[in-house]
């Protein structure tokens, strides 16, 4: 089993967040349920995920344009405005102090961007707040770092629930960005990076029928 110590969420970012979380409930047997929208033009949808029998606090993001907004272009956050369908896109993880990650990888030569201010509405009207680094489009093969604050993390939350069986990095190369991640910091907190032909994110999860699926 390889999963991150430090990992947050996954975000499986579509063209169309209906169809993202129709998608999912297919291949997993679970539904999503409703996030809210943000700022950046996006909404999303949160599945829990246990792992090593405990559940949260990591959870998974389906991520789309907003529905409400039909007459925008597609947002660029995760690189969604080039996307056909499904797609595992980035991760986020939490370290102990945003600050002084963000910092220290500084230091060590690789910039994982500044720390902002981010917010979204639940569907009962609670506001969530977080802070996090840019997820930039050109650098998602890296982790953006976040900090939830006084805010739940949502994995803690009361929405349904599958199990993390492992998730890990797809690289033909690995060397270099293992190379980026120590840079960074994390440790053993980041993604493991594995060799394979098709660079990317290997997510496995077991069904609630104990089938395990890859996405």
């Amino acid at each position: 089993m390889s999963i991150p110590r430090l990992l947050d969420h996954v975000v499986i970012a579509g063209p169309d967040l209906d169809a993202l979380v129709a998608w999912f409930a297919e291949r997993t047997g679970v539904t999503a349920a409703p996030g809210g929208a943000h700022p950046t033009g996006t909404a999303n949808a949160l599945v829990a995920l246990t792992v090593g029998g405990e559940r949260g606090p990591q959870y998974i993001e389906l991520i789309g344009p907003d529905p409400a907004r039909t007459h925008e272009s597609p947002p660029t956050t995760f690189g969604i405005d080039a996307l056909e369908g499904p797609s595992a896109q980035a991760y986020s993880v939490h370290p102990d102090d945003i600050d002084a990650a963000v910092a220290g990888a500084r230091e060590r030569g690789y910039d994982p961007g500044d720390v902002w201010d981010l917010s979204r509405r639940t569907p009962s009207g609670d506001l969530l707040e977080w802070r996090l680094t840019g997820a930039d489009a050109a650098r998602l093969d890296v982790p953006f770092l976040i900090d939830w604050g006084t805010t739940t993390q949502p994995g803690l939350s009361d929405i349904p629930a599958i199990e993390l069986v492992s998730f890990v990095r797809v690289e033909p190369d690995p060397e270099p960005l293992r190379e980026t991640l120590a840079a960074l910091g994390l440790g053993d907190g980041a993604a493991e990076v594995v060799a394979g032909d098709r660079p990317g994110y290997r997510l496995e999860l077991r069904r609630p029928d104990g089938e395990r699926v890859t996405i």
